[in-house]
C-alpha cells in the first residue's frame, strides 16, 4: 500500500511539472527544432527530465512517513546523488551542447565515485579491481543507452518504466527497501511523464531527463554486487534481462555503424524503432512492440529466480538470446528510414557478410546450431531427471556432449539444410531437418552405446532431444519468414487487397504479395464463386464467400482495391465486380501471367 502512494505520488507531481515545463520551455529556448536526424516533425518543448526528477523527489519524500526507512539513508544515499550529478551533466547538454567525449568523460568520473562511495573508505569494503572496472563502465553504458534510447515518443520513458518496475519486485532482497521505494517513484514519475511524451509527443525529456533514468537504473543494478558479492552473476544476468532493450539498441545501432564506416556518436535514424517503423509499422506499433521485449526480458529474469538459480533455466535465457540475435539480423536487412546507412552497409566489405548470414552456409548459422544442440541436449535431460537424479545423470551428459555435438553437426551438414534459404524455408525444407535431426539422434545413440554401453543414458532423453532439436531448428528457419508476413500484414503503408478467386492463380498471387515487400500489398482475403472453399481459409487468408458477399467483404476488411486472379472472371461476373468497386470507389486490376 505504501507504495502504491509513493507511486501515485510521482505519477501526479511529474504530470503537473510536465505541464509547467511545457508552458515555460518555450520563453527560455528549450524547443527542439525538426531536424533530419530526429523523429518529428514540429517544435517541440523539451527538458521534461526536470519533471521527471521533480515527480521521483516528491514520490521518494514519502520515505519520510517511514522513520524506519530515514535509518538507512545512509547505505545507498550515493544512487541518487549520483543519478542528480548525471542530471545536471543533462541540463549542461541540453542548454550548452556538450561533445558526446566530455559527456562519457563526465559518466565515467560519477561512475568511478559512485563505485567508491558505496565501497567506503575502508579495504575491507572495496571489491575486487576487475568488479571495479566493470561496474563503472557499466554505470557509463547504460547512461548512454538510454539516451541513445529516446529516439521516439514515449519510447524511453516507457523502458525506464518497465525496468524500474521489474528491478524493484525482483531485486528486492538485494537493494532494500530505500531503494525499492526510489525505483518505485521513478516508475511513477515515468508513468505520469509518458502523459506529455506519447505519440504525438507534446514534451520531450531532453538529455537531463534520458541520462537520470539511466544514471537511476544503472546506479541501482549496481548495488545487488556489493549486497550479495558471492551472487554476482545471478544478479548480473537479471540487470541485463530487465535492462534488455537499452543494450540491445546501443549494441545494434554501433555495430552497424561501425561495420557502415560512420561515427558511433552521430545521430540519425538508425535504431531498433526506426527500423521497425522501415518495415511498416506505425510509430505507436515500434513503441509497443520494444516494450514487448522489455516485457519479455523482465519475465524472463524473473522466471531465472522462480526456477532458483541460473543452470536450471539455462535454456529459457539461450532460446531468449537465439530470438534476439535473430530479430537483429532480421532487421539490420532493413533500411534505416534515412537509409544513408543502409547504402553504406551494402557498398561495404561487409556487406556479403550480412547477405549470407542468415541465407547460405556460413559459419554463423553452424554456431547457432551449435547452441541449440548443446541446449536442447542439456533441456532433455532437466527434463527428463530431477533432484538427486539430475545430479547423478548430469555427469553423463557433460563427458557425451562433445560426441553429440559433432554427430549431429554432420548429420545436418551431410541432409543439406545448410544449402537451403531461411527466406524460402516451407515443407519441401522440413524433410532436410527430419533426416539431419533423426540420423544425429541414431549416431548419438551409437556412439553412448558404443563408447558407455548406454549406462547413464535413457532413451527418453535421446526421444526429448530430437523432438526439442526439430522444433529449434524449424523455428530459426522459418522465423524470417514469419518476420516477413508479420511486417507484411502488419504494415500501415500496405494496400489492403482482396483476391478474387481462391485457386492456383490467387494463391500464387498471395505468395507474391507476402514475399515482394516492394509491391507494398497485403491480401485480406479471398472471395471465390466455388461455395465449396467458402468460410475455409487459404494460405492463412479467409475465403469469404461468393460474388454476393463481395460488396459485405470489403467494407467488413475496409479493402483498399480488388485484383482479378484468374482469366475465367469475365463477362457478367467481371462487370458486376467492376461495378461495386466503382461505387464503393475501390480500384480494381487484374492478374495477367504468361510466359513469353
Amino acid at each position: 500500500m505504501f507504495l502504491a502512494v509513493v507511486f501515485a505520488i510521482a505519477a501526479a507531481c511529474s504530470a503537473a511539472g510536465g505541464a509547467v515545463v511545457r508552458r515555460l520551455a518555450p520563453a527560455g529556448g528549450a524547443v527542439v527544432p525538426p531536424r533530419p536526424d530526429r523523429w518529428h516533425t514540429s517544435p517541440t518543448p523539451t527538458m521534461g527530465g526536470v519533471a521527471i526528477v521533480a515527480g521521483t523527489i516528491a514520490g521518494f519524500a514519502a520515505i519520510a512517513a517511514r522513520p524506519e526507512l530515514v535509518g538507512a539513508l545512509a547505505d545507498w544515499y550515493p544512487v541518487p546523488l549520483a543519478a542528480l550529478a548525471m542530471f545536471v551533466v543533462g541540463v549542461l547538454d541540453d542548454r550548452l551542447q556538450l561533445s558526446p567525449l566530455a559527456k562519457l568523460v563526465a559518466s565515467l568520473a560519477i561512475g568511478a565515485f559512485l563505485v567508491f562511495a558505496l565501497a567506503g573508505v575502508e579495504p575491507d569494503g572495496a571489491l575486487p579491481s576487475v568488479y571495479t572496472l566493470v561496474a563503472t563502465v557499466w554505470f557509463a553504458g547504460i547512461c548512454h543507452a538510454m539516451n541513445l534510447l529516446d529516439n521516439m515518443d514515449g519510447l524511453a520513458a516507457g523502458i525506464g518504466l518497465i525496468a524500474a518496475m521489474f528491478l524493484a519486485a525482483l531485486l528486492t532482497d538485494f537493494l532494500g527497501p530505500g531503494l525499492v521505494v526510489l525505483l518505485t517513484a521513478l516508475a511513477g514519475a515515468l508513468l505520469g511523464f509518458l502523459y506529455w511524451n506519447r505519440s504525438r509527443a507534446r514534451l520531450f525529456m531532453g538529455d537531463c531527463g534520458s541520462l537520470f533514468i539511466g544514471a537511476l537504473l544503472a546506479a541501482a543494478s549496481i548495488v545487488p554486487v556489493y549486497n550479495a558479492p558471492l551472487a554476482f552473476i545471478n544478479p548480473a544476468v537479471i540487470v541485463v534481462l530487465i535492462l534488455i532493450v537499452p543494450l540491445f539498441d546501443t549494441g545494434f545501432v554501433l555495430v552497424l555503424r561501425r561495420l557502415a564506416g560512420r561515427k558511433a556518436t552521430k545521430g540519425g535514424t538508425d535504431h531498433v524503432s526506426h527500423r521497425l517503423v522501415s518495415l511498416g509499422f506505425s510509430d505507436r506499433s515500434a513503441v509497443r512492440i520494444l516494450y514487448l521485449l522489455g516485457l519479455g526480458g523482465g519475465v524472463t529474469a524473473w522466471l531465472l529466480l522462480w526456477g532458483r538459480g541460473i543452470e536450471p533455466m539455462l535454456p529459457l535465457v539461450a532460446v531468449f538470446a537465439v530470438l534476439l540475435v535473430l530479430v537483429g539480423i532480421y532487421l539490420a536487412r532493413v533500411p534505416a528510414c534515412n537509409a544513408e546507412d543502409f547504402i553504406a552497409l551494402q557498398k561495404s566489405s561487409f556487406a556479403p557478410f550480412l547477405k549470407d548470414l542468415a541465407f547460405r552456409w556460413h559459419a554463423a548459422e553452424v554456431m547457432l546450431d551449435l547452441i541449440l544442440i548443446a541446449v536442447c541436449y542439456y533441456a532433455a535431460f532437466r527434463l527428463r531427471f530431477e533432484g538427486e537424479g539430475l545430479d547423478q545423470f548430469l555427469p553423463y551428459f557433460t563427458a557425451s556432449l562433445p560426441v553429440v555435438l559433432g554427430c549431429k553437426l554432420a548429420a545436418l551438414y551431410g541432409s543439406g539444410l545448410y544449402q537451403r534459404s531461411w527466406v524460402t524455408f516451407g515443407l519441401r525444407d522440413l524433410a532436410a531437418v527430419l533426416r539431419g535431426v533423426g540420423m544425429g539422434s541414431l549416431l548419438s545413440i551409437l556412439t553412448a552405446a558404443y563408447l558407455y554401453r548406454l549406462e547413464g543414458f535413457s532413451r527418453a532423453v535421446f526421444v526429448l532431444d530430437a523432438l526439442l532439436l526439430g522444433v529449434a531448428i524449424v523455428a530459426t528457419r522459418a522465423s524470417f519468414r514469419a518476420m516477413n508476413l508479420v511486417a507484411a500484414t502488419r504494415s500501415k503503408r500496405s494496400r489492403r487487397v482482396l483476391v478474387y478467386g481462391a485457386g492456383a492463380f490467387g494463391q500464387t498471387l498471395v505468395r507474391e504479395m507476402r514475399a515482394n515487400a516492394l509491391w507494398n500489398m497485403n491480401p485480406v482475403a479471398f472471395i471465390d464463386d466455388d461455395p465449396m472453399k467458402a468460410r475455409r481459409w487459404i494460405m492463412g487468408v479467409p475465403v469469404r464467400g461468393t460474388l454476393d458477399d463481395l460488396e459485405n467483404t470489403m467494407r467488413r476488411y475496409a479493402v483498399d482495391e480488388v485484383v482479378l486472379s484468374s482469366p475465367a472472371i469475365n463477362g457478367n461476373v467481371e462487370h458486376r465486380i467492376r461495378e461495386m468497386c466503382a461505387h464503393l470507389e475501390r480500384p480494381v486490376r487484374r492478374l495477367h501471367m504468361e510466359i513469353r
